[in-house]
């Protein structure tokens, strides 16, 4: 679970033409003989050290709503005690803004201007009806935990802390324990301690959502130092996580230093929580402890992010004097058209303030528009990897319920909330950021058809875009796994198939340096060897997470099959014939296939025939496939293995023999290079096979008068003698399955036995994985098919 510790939350603050606050129903008190104010409302007076030309003067509604009014509204307002009539309010006005002020023009202000912010009563004297502004990032379904009364009485002692004297102190004791932790003592210890101990890791937790409530009351002591009253504190949701808030509107009245002090009084209690748990730790020596340092650290970076109401962009605006930088990426973006360009678009702010704004909007705006982007297009993706956790999770959780476990159910518990809340964050995000895009749509085109056919057109092109985003294709929904890169352009399809290094572009790889060297750098640079592909080459890089296989040795036979490159087909076939006279017999027959596309299929073919001539003490042949998927999607990936040994006499083949033997190989050539050009299935290649096996066999146990059987267990002893040349022949097919991970499947080992053994027929299954040419091993063996 996330707890989120909001910065001082004063309600969003609405500029004075009443743009965000809406009427709930028509107020008519300017129409009665005395216009009286709303019950509750409090005149907080003109922004101290505001960005504004014209500094704006603030108010607060009983619902805790502030709102931005010109200075004439405030004076009007401020006029408006109970006991004057319109002629009474015109003319203290007119004293208090030093320009003539007439009734009628009082009743306009009153009734266009501050009846629908809810301002004033209505005719009959009930109190108004409005709409309080919601804007998109904002607390939701708030209590109230510590009233404001609760809250001064809870403060009082806290205050203290803000002596400059103490806060020296407290914020250098901070920086020594936290980069004592962080840098020297470092967290493996505490992390592993901790989760070996799950009741330790419940307890962890829970003081972690104390110290989040222990931020909010420094907001609260530091509005209360500076002189201001801090209002209730409580909790509510932001988005779906749980959050805890502190009132300190009356911070208003205080002058850019106060705001800004109060709105690091959180970070600062922060602080001051981080060193009570060195001082636990010191006397504990618990390491455990220590993570929470590293999470009040974490707590307090992600709160200076200035891009969402925390305290990093309530610092901004304070320092700025523009108190809510929201309602101003409208104005900014405006201005920025050249048709405004000589208009008042932004002029309200002083210069420099127009110029820290501008940056902010330019910064937020697309970052903003980019993270909606991602999430969108990467949501099938995210769906699908929370759904598989949860699934997990939930399976973990029953196992530890079963066996009595209380402490671990809590932690997978806790972990099932963890993963829940920001997928429903998502959707919740999202769902509401089409409706209020609609429903204001709907409101502003009404009437103008031109504008709303327009709008039509780009809401079914948006849908469109959704619909491909989202379409359920092989990877659309497959759940994130290790191998997956997770760059930020691999959620976006578009350029998902153009990384490419190209001419001239820098990138970062590994390289080795010799022991002793200095790393090198820009000014002073190191000679390093880096291996590149070679343009032309036909050889794809090696991209998988397990070394490639060694070339074949000495007498021996090796398929590689290798793809990169999406929706290609790459066969690799090796064929050897192999005339083995010595005392050991080691020949070794390999067939690799190895895939890493999309819509791609990767074949290798390995036959190897070994000829034993005379007698050999060590016989130990070894036929391997292997077939393996990295990263595929809708990928057939398949290998075979065909290895045949027989044992002849030492004096050979007759001349007739060897001439019939010969003839065949070619043939067995030929019928290799078609296995390439004619792209064969793997049950054809075989089924062939197989009978280039038996007239291989036919031809040799007619022409030999004595043979021994070629055997995959190693003898230190001669072989008996056969009255017929017998053979021993193996296969190894091997076929990548799981769809989800790569794998190599069925690596068939060599089979004692003096007959020729069939391994199941691999079956072709679709993965995930893309697709390149394959790399063709040279053949070692004499009489091996070119290519």
């Amino acid at each position: 679970m996330s707890i989120t510790s909001p910065p001082p939350e004063a309600g969003p603050r609405t500029s004075g033409d009443g743009d965000v606050a809406q009427p709930g129903a028509p107020a008519s008190a300017p129409g009665a003989a005395v216009p009286v104010r709303a019950e509750g409302l409090e005149l907080i007076g003109e922004l101290p050290g505001s960005g504004y030309r014209t500094p704006p003067s603030l108010v607060r509604r009983a619902d805790g709503q502030t709102i931005q009014l010109t200075r004439l509204l405030y004076l009007v307002l401020a006029a408006v005690d109970g006991q004057r009539d319109l002629e009474g309010i015109a003319s203290r006005v007119s004293e208090t803004s030093g320009r003539g002020v007439s009734a009628e023009q009082v009743a306009s202000l009153l009734e266009s201007k501050l009846a629908p912010l809810g301002l004033l009563r209505l005719a009959d004297g009930s109190q108004p009806t409005v709409a309080k502004s919601n804007p998109l990032l904002a607390l939701k379904l708030r209590f109230v935990v510590s009233d404001p009364e609760k809250t001064r009485r809870l403060t009082a002692p806290f205050a203290a802390l803000f002596h400059p004297l103490i806060v020296t102190v407290l914020v250098l004791a901070f920086l020594a324990s936290a980069g004592w932790v962080l840098f020297r003592k470092g967290l493996a210890g505490a992390t592993h301690q901790a989760f070996d101990q799950p009741g330790l890791l419940l307890a962890l937790f829970a003081v972690t959502l104390v110290s989040a409530g222990f931020h909010e009351l420094g907001h609260a002591a530091a509005c209360r130092h500076r002189g201001a009253t801090p209002g209730a504190m409580g909790a509510g949701l932001y988005l779906v996580w749980p959050a805890f808030y502190t009132d300190v509107t009356d911070s208003y009245r205080l002058g850019r230093g106060g705001r800004v002090t109060v709105d690091l009084g959180g970070l600062y209690f922060n602080a001051i929580f981080a060193v009570g748990t060195f001082g636990v730790w010191a006397v504990t020596r618990r390491d455990a402890v220590l993570l929470l340092i590293a999470a009040q650290v974490l707590q307090m970076l992600r709160q200076l992010a200035p891009f969402i109401r925390f305290d990093g962009y309530h610092i901004l605006a304070d320092v700025t004097g523009v108190p809510d930088l929201y309602h101003h990426i409208k104005p900014t973006l405006r201005a920025a058209l050249p048709q405004n360009w000589k208009k008042n678009e932004g002029l309200a702010l002083k210069p420099w303030a127009r110029v820290v704004v501008t940056v902010w909007v330019v910064v937020v705006v697309p970052l903003l528009l980019f993270s909606l982007l991602l999430m969108v297009v990467a949501m099938p993706r995210v769906m699908a990897t929370g759904w598989a956790a949860l699934g997990k999770q939930w399976g973990l959780l029953e196992t530890y319920w079963s066996a009595g476990e209380l402490a671990k159910v809590g932690i997978k518990a806790l972990s099932i909330v963890a993963i829940a809340l920001p997928l429903a964050a998502s959707i919740y995000l999202v769902v509401r950021i089409v409706r209020r895009t609609s429903a204001s749509t709907w409101r502003k085109t009404q009437g103008k058809p031109v504008r709303r056919t327009v709008a039509g057109v780009l809401a079914v092109a948006l849908i469109a875009g959704l619909a491909f985003a989202w379409w359920p294709r092989a990877d659309t929904y497959r759940p994130v796994q290790a191998f997956d890169r997770g760059t930020v352009l691999d959620g976006l399809p578009i350029v998902q198939n153009s990384r490419a290094l190209g001419e001239g572009q820098v990138s970062a790889t590994r390289t080795m340096l010799a022991q002793g060297a200095s790393l090198g750098t820009k000014q002073q640079p190191q000679l390093a060897l880096v291996l590149v592909p070679r343009k032309g080459s036909g050889a794809p890089t090696w991209v998988f997470p397990f070394n490639q296989p060694p070339p074949a040795g000495p007498g021996g036979n090796q398929a590689l099959a290798v793809n990169t490159r999406d929706g290609a087909t790459v066969y690799d076939v090796a064929f050897a014939l192999v005339w083995a006279d010595g005392d050991t017999v080691l020949n070794r027959n390999e067939a690799y296939a190895f895939a890493s596309c999309k819509r791609c299929k990767t074949v290798a073919v390995g036959f190897q025939v070994v000829l034993i001539v005379g007698q050999a003490n060590v016989i130990v042949p070894q036929n391997l496939s292997a077939a393996a998927n990295y990263g595929c999607l809708a990928c057939v990936t398949q290998a075979l293995a065909k290895q045949l040994v027989i044992s002849i006499p030492e004096s050979g083949l007759s001349p007739d023999a060897n001439a019939r033997l010969a003839a065949l190989w070619k043939q067995i050539r030929t019928f290799g290079a078609a296995i390439k050009a004619r792209k064969l299935s793997l049950t054809q290649v075989r089924a062939r096979l197989a009978v280039y096996e038996q007239q291989i066999s036919a031809i040799v146990r007619g022409a030999a008068t004595s043979a021994t059987v070629g055997s995959t267990a190693t003898s230190p002893t001669s072989l008996p003698s056969a009255t017929d040349p017998a053979t021993a022949g193996t296969e190894a097919p091997a076929t990548a399955g799981d769809p989800a991970s790569p794998s190599a499947t069925d690596p068939a080992a060599p089979v004692d036995s003096p007959a020729a053994v069939d391994s199941p027929a691999p079956s072709v299954t679709d993965t995930t994985a893309p697709a390149s040419p394959a790399a063709s091993p040279t053949d070692p063996a004499p009489l091996a098919p070119a290519g």
